[in-house]
């Protein structure tokens, strides 16, 4: 088992890890940006250290500054979180070529899922149902179009490379098209610096599904059941659950036995999440895999009662899960709200600033992972999220009920939140009745 561990991150994932270390008996060495000097969480590692200015281009991002802190801290292993270096491959591999070992699937398994036209390609090879589309990436419009009139539209043209909603564009004619290609390949480049694209199918009114697996170097490969994720706004989760509702035991056996068939084809190991839509008709596609630690694999670990980031540190040292496909029995419902420090009322526009009074709820089965207080500077250079509220109940009624609560007794003074958007969701009919898709927060709310 590894002695010591550098955390690859900030914020809240950072402090989560810090703690599974700790209650491993593993020291960890904790990296932070000028922005984040004198940050709380930074107390429980046991070392940490500057990487640079706040710019994450210059401080998180740059691999040679946290490579540098790994062999200056004498680590074993590097924990990336989520986020930042977590599914960059190249990161990996100069990891493991310091002698470094990564904490999360090999450089080659990453290279392979991080192409989701190549994922895509795999996963028809291992029998996971994929949404209907081109056979390979789209070179010219006329191929475009052809392949549009083959599968019918609205089409969805999607980048091979990254995600977050970033070079994904609905076609819904030639014309349309057209452009559209157009928009995505620039899109793309700019932003992975790989405008490659390719079409599928446009499902409309989905829901998004997905299942957290976890494998380990000894051929063993778990399911830790699904999450509902179809609460989004504009690609990015504002709301999670499980087990997803409304999906009939059936489906929801087949998703969980089709992701650990790609894991297998994939030679992949450590946690991972296979995400699928499922259309009104109930069937579902594979669309990517994330091969890291999820922002909501709170909600798993509520349900299964298994600690994912311990389970993550145990596979990365080459130690076999230490538990079976017949020892997950999922357990009640959890969810899990994303406190964002922005304004819903003004287009969700960011809102840092100094939070002047915080006091957390609590109760029976409530979980807040965050690492703000009061007199804490939310930065304006990281991405807004502040917290993760997590109930667990017998019953989803309940956990609806519980979270509702522990929303309303959550005080946030100082900087704009996304709590009273959440508590509107938690009390609107259709969220309640689990009638919703990827479009809800669009449709019901327009800002």
């Amino acid at each position: 088992m590894f002695t010591r561990i550098l955390v690859a991150n900030r914020g809240e994932i950072a402090l989560r890890i810090f703690r599974a270390c700790r209650e491993m008996g593993i020291e960890t060495v904790g990296i932070f940006s000028e922005a984040d000097r004198g940050a709380a969480y930074l107390n429980l590692a046991n070392e940490a250290y500057c990487v640079g200015p706040a710019k994450t281009s210059d401080s998180y991002l740059k691999i040679d500054r946290v490579i540098s802190v790994a062999e200056i801290g004498n680590v074993e292993a590097i924990h990336p979180g989520y986020g930042f270096l977590a599914e960059n491959a190249h990161f990996a591999e100069v990891c493991r070529s310091c002698q470094i070992e990564f904490v999360g699937p090999s450089h080659e398994a990453m290279q392979l899922l991080g192409d989701k036209n190549a994922a895509r390609s795999l996963a028809k090879k291992a029998g996971v149902p994929t949404v209907p589309g081109s056979d390979g990436l789209i070179e010219n419009e006329t191929q475009a179009i052809a392949v549009a009139h083959e599968i019918g539209f609205p089409v969805l043209i999607k980048a091979s490379a990254g995600g977050g909603g970033r070079g994904m564009r609905v076609a819904l004619n030639d014309l349309a098209l057209k452009t559209a290609l157009q928009q995505a390949k620039a899109e793309a480049g700019a932003a992975f610096g790989n405008d490659e694209i390719y079409l599928e199918k446009y499902i409309a009114h989905p829901r998004h599904v997905e299942v957290q697996i976890i494998a380990d170097n000894h051929g063993n490969v778990v399911y830790l059941w699904e999450r509902d994720c179809t609460m989004q706004r504009r690609h990015q989760k504002l709301v999670e659950e499980s087990p997803a509702p409304r999906l009939d035991v059936a489906t929801r056996q087949a998703m969980c036995e089709a992701a650990v068939r790609l894991v297998k084809a994939a030679n992949y190991t450590n946690a991972g999440t296979v995400e699928f839509i499922v259309d009104e008709q109930g069937n579902h596609y594979f669309i990517e895999l994330n091969a890291r630690i999820q922002v909501e694999h709170p909600v798993t670990e509520m349900v299964t009662g298994i600690d994912l980031i311990k389970s993550q540190i145990l596979v990365a040292a080459g130690e076999p899960l230490p538990f079976t496909q017949d020892d997950v029995v999922p357990r009640g419902t959890a969810i899990e709200c994303r406190i964002n420090a922005e304004d819903a009322e003004r287009h969700f526009r960011p809102s840092p600033g100094v939070i002047t009074r915080f006091i957390p709820p609590g109760g029976f089965g409530v979980r807040f992972d965050s690492h703000i207080h009061a007199g804490y500077e939310v930065s304006p250079y990281y991405d807004s999220l502040i917290g993760k509220l997590i109930v667990h109940q017998p019953t989803r009624h309940e956990a609806i009920a519980c979270m509702r609560r522990a929303l309303g007794e959550m005080k946030i003074e100082g900087i704009k939140t996304t709590i009273p958007l959440l508590l509107k969701i938690l009390e609107h009919t259709d969220f309640v009745d689990g009638h919703v898709d990827t479009t809800f927060i669009e449709r019901t709310w327009t800002s």
